[in-house]
């Protein structure tokens, strides 16, 4: 693609729109699963998997994004992408059963992953590397800022206008992004010689990575390896994808191209995406279950809650793409994570009494600290590979920080359940009915209730309830305290890992940093 075409900004639009509508509708769902549940007659355990059909699907994709571009067009399989989406968006409208939704996201997924890889790596082949931090930056700014926006929107559409249309809304942006991708978009150049398919590399692939995130979806509601299905999926993600790794290193013309991981830079900044993606969902799966159990808020309440953080990214995209061209990325990121550490530990000192205004600070900074981090590691894990190569490195990237996000969100429930366990232990412990302090207080609120018309036995019944549930809320609010404190120290420990990214050489070509 020429850098020089008078058109990059409409293509960096076009394909800004394919992402943002995958990005989107990861989250979407999440506040309309009560009312699916409703329309669809199914149960909550059902609905589940309406949210992790589409996950699989997606994490399955990433990785063979590249190899499908190169294969048939990367103008073609991004314009193919994009009307798969919208169709598949249009029957997940229409469903009328469970099953029916289910696959329709299951296309949804495959369709979406190809849009969310590509458009990076259209943006890193249409613009020149003085250009690389703003377009970076424009397509940061839609992926901080959609996995929050996602279930403001779903909240106001399922409250005023109905489930269905957090699917149908789907259907102009896709028009407008399909006309502005066959406008903008430079048409595909002779194809290389096609080589056969590997089926047996794609059918490992899609075991390996469908079974890793099936099992980072329900291990937690499994009760992980008590579960058999659960060690069976973990068996066969780690059986597959090691004969999938084998298998791509020996091939000559690998369905995925692993040998980009020669780059130290995408490498080292892999694994930082992993770290971005545990904190960035993370913190998106935290806050907005605190929210609703603790502060008792609507779907509505909690998209409004996060929307200034996802509007305070998307507006401080452009400064850090301004210093990223003038500063080490190393500094950005090791800045973006300290702040990002202070931002989550200060969302751990959470109360029974915490309102919206006590979390708009830290979720204000937590948005700054996350912008620092995510623009600087794009930069610096991809602007070293060369443009022949940036396909499969955009894909392998995006695939982290995908599975990040997954991992991050299994292990802050695993570990918010046990955290709650633990804590309830030890304030029960502590509430001894031999303790005059709980024996007067049992006594001034069965008196209350007496007071109210209760018989003594009701009274008490409901003196003792009352304290139950508050050693509940105490010992879940405890929990989401440690959940954030674990999360700013996973941050805190990765910082060692942004000094192997190598210091750029600005406008200059980067060095490889290879092996």
């Amino acid at each position: 693609m020429s850098s020089s075409a008078p058109n990059k900004w409409l293509v960096a639009v076009a394909v800004a729109l394919g992402a943002l509508m995958e990005i989107i509708d990861t989250s979407i769902v999440n506040v309309a699963l009560s009312e699916m549940q409703a329309s669809l007659g199914a149960t909550l355990t059902q609905m589940s998997w309406v949210v992790s059909s589409y996950a699989i699907a997606n994490v399955i994709i990433l990785p063979l994004s590249a190899w499908l571009g190169f294969r048939f067009g990367k103008k073609r399989y991004f314009v193919f992408s994009l009307v798969g989406f919208t169709l598949a968006s249009v029957l997940c409208g229409l469903s009328t059963s469970l099953w029916m939704l289910t696959v329709s996201r299951v296309l949804q997924g495959l369709f979406g992953g190809g849009l969310l890889a590509k458009a990076q790596a259209i943006l890193f082949e249409t613009f020149p590397r003085e250009e690389q931090a703003a377009a970076q930056g424009f397509f940061g700014a839609i992926v901080i800022a959609g996995p929050v926006v996602g279930p403001t929107l779903g909240g106001y559409i399922v409250t005023n206008v109905g489930w269905r249309w957090i699917f149908f809304i789907n259907v102009p942006v896709g028009i407008a992004a399909t006309a502005m991708c066959l406008s903008a978009l430079p048409a595909d150049g002779a194809l290389a010689r096609r080589a056969p398919i590997d089926w047996t590399s794609i059918a490992l692939l899609a075991v390996g990575l469908g079974a890793l995130q099936t099992f980072l979806e329900e291990g937690y509601s499994e009760d992980w390896f008590e579960s058999t299905f659960i060690t069976a999926l973990a068996v066969a993600s780690v059986l597959s994808l090691v004969l999938f790794v084998v298998r791509q290193l020996r091939s000559e013309h690998p369905v995925v191209d692993l040998r980009v991981l020669r780059y130290r830079s995408l490498w080292a900044g892999s694994v930082l995406s992993v770290i971005i993606g545990m904190v960035l969902y993370g913190a998106m799966f935290s806050v907005p279950i605190f929210a609703s159990s603790v502060m008792r808020f609507t779907a509505q309440q909690i998209g409004l809650l996060m929307l200034p953080g996802a509007l305070a990214s998307a507006l401080t995209m452009p400064i850090a793409s301004m210093l990223v061209r003038r500063v080490d990325p190393r500094a950005l990121l090791t800045t973006g994570a300290l702040i990002l550490t202070g931002a989550v530990m200060w969302l751990g000192t959470l109360t029974t009494s915490t309102g919206a205004d006590d979390l708009l600070w830290p979720l204000l900074v937590r948005a700054f600290g996350t912008v620092f981090m995510f623009l600087p590691l794009s930069m610096a894990a991809l602007g070293p590979i060369p443009k022949e190569e940036i396909a499969a490195a955009t894909g392998f990237f995006s695939l982290t920080r995908q599975l990040g996000g997954s991992v991050g969100v299994a292990l802050l429930s695993t570990f918010l359940g046990t955290r709650t366990a633990f804590h309830r232990s030890v304030l029960v412990e502590h509430l001894s009915v031999t303790d005059p302090a709980v024996q007067a207080r049992v006594a001034a609120m069965t008196g209350s209730f007496a007071s109210k018309g209760a018989d003594v036995a009701t009274a008490e019944h409901r003196a003792l309830t009352l304290l139950d549930g508050a050693a509940r809320l105490q010992s879940s609010v405890l929990a989401f305290n440690d959940t954030f404190y674990l999360t700013g120290l996973l941050v805190l420990l990765s910082i060692p890992l942004v000094f192997l990214l190598g210091k750029p050489k600005g406008g200059a070509k980067v060095e490889a940093g290879a092996h």
